[in-house]
């Protein structure tokens, strides 16, 4: 018998990825989303908002047979016909020999000790220059095959300026890494960096989104990342066992640079923190998607962006944002920017000094020159030889 307080699921097929997919649309329910997790089959998908998995007949007959039970499903047209799939990018044809050097690459750069992300991002930009360069020997290589790759491959793809530096470290290691490259390192030059300020939240901002942040468990990972200037990365990577709540201290272990650090917890995190690990009891992480894994970082951004239109708030905000706004607010406070360097975990100052030119602080205690003006005019004894800026200065009507 079906239980009529479930929402309705929708099922659709769709291309998804460049993949024939099976997607389930439904209302959010606690029960539909603990029995479509034990399927271990399906994933969250961001933009669709909806669940979604390969298409086979094997797991249209899954959702039938789990679902079918509880509720009402409504089959679109759309999966009796294969959608056309579009690929996303032009696919890779390297030679026997060119695949070889990949494969040496990876091993080269995981040798070298770089992180997984990294590996994955340089050995990615060197397949893609070897499939554009083709069959040409590698002692044939010139700083002009390297300007052409960036000319016909990153400009029409519109590539940022950070793509463009990375690629050119990227090459930088693979000359170093194939000792026939005639090309000399130092010819290759990056771009210089963007200098963007940090978007910064105000303090009543930060307090408006938590307020807004009705779920328990997303207050406590909004509230923990805003009052300990984590990076998601570390929130999702914070297990139980580095919280120490006696010394109400945080250890953030092999952060980025593979740092540790220790930061401070705010006393009034404490009780948020407690009733949520009364509540959820988590086993290993301090936020855990399925029992005993990672949470999503994706997810994270999700729901903060809800509370952020919850709250009216306007600006562009993103977790990162909340541990800008906490080395701001510090540095506002007083604290010592060199302080402020330690509890972020940068390992140059530099990094850190972007803070002052986001701070209130030392903009309010500058005179403009306008209120100077302005104040000159009013306590002149001779006020008409000043033009008037309207009635609020003075102005005859």
């Amino acid at each position: 018998m079906k239980t009529t307080n479930l929402p309705d699921i929708q099922i659709k097929r769709d291309a998804y990825k460049g993949v024939d997919a099976l997607l389930l649309y439904f209302k959010y329910n606690d029960d539909l989303l603990k029995t479509i997790r034990s399927t271990q089959r399906f994933k969250w998908s961001r933009t669709m908002r909806c669940w979604h998995t390969y298409f086979s007949k094997e797991n249209l007959e899954t959702v039938k047979q789990v679902f079918g039970p509880l509720t009402t499903l409504i089959e679109d047209e759309s999966i009796y016909r294969a959608p056309a799939i579009k690929t996303l990018s032009k696919k890779r044809h390297l030679s026997t020999v060119n695949n070889q050097i990949v494969d040496d690459f990876i091993k080269y750069l995981n040798g070298k000790c770089y992180s997984k992300s990294t590996v994955d991002t340089y050995s990615s930009f060197v397949t893609d220059f070897l499939d554009y360069i083709k069959d040409k020997p590698t002692s044939e290589y010139t700083l002009r095959d390297v300007e052409k790759f960036i000319e016909d491959i990153m400009v029409p793809k519109k590539a940022s300026i950070s793509s463009h530096r990375q690629f050119i470290s990227a090459m930088k290691l693979f000359i170093n890494f194939m000792p026939q490259c005639t090309i000399e390192t130092l010819e290759l030059e990056r771009p210089k960096k963007s200098r963007y300020l940090p978007t910064v939240l105000s303090q009543q901002e930060v307090l408006k989104i938590l307020r807004c942040t009705k779920n328990l468990k997303h207050r406590a990972i909004l509230a923990l990342i805003y009052s300990c200037g984590l990076r998601v990365g570390e929130l999702i990577n914070l297990e139980l066992s580095h919280i120490d709540i006696s010394r109400k201290q945080l250890a953030i272990k092999n952060s980025k640079g593979r740092k540790d650090r220790n930061v401070q917890m705010a006393d009034s995190l404490l009780p948020l923190i407690h009733n949520y690990i009364q509540t959820y009891r988590p086993k290993k992480y301090f936020a855990e998607g399925n029992v005993g894994e990672c949470y999503s970082a994706i997810s994270v951004r999700a729901f903060l962006k809800r509370s952020c239109k919850l709250a009216y708030i306007n600006k562009r905000v993103t977790p990162h944002t909340l541990r800008h706004s906490y080395a701001t607010h510090l540095l506002e406070n007083g604290t010592d920017i060199r302080l402020i360097q330690t509890l972020l975990g940068h390992s140059k100052p530099e990094t850190t000094m972007i803070y002052t030119h986001v701070s209130t602080s030392s903009l309010e205690g500058i005179s403009n020159p306008l209120d100077l003006a302005v104040k000159k005019y009013l306590m002149s004894p001779d006020k008409e030889q000043y033009l008037s800026l309207g009635p609020a200065f003075g102005a005859r009507k």
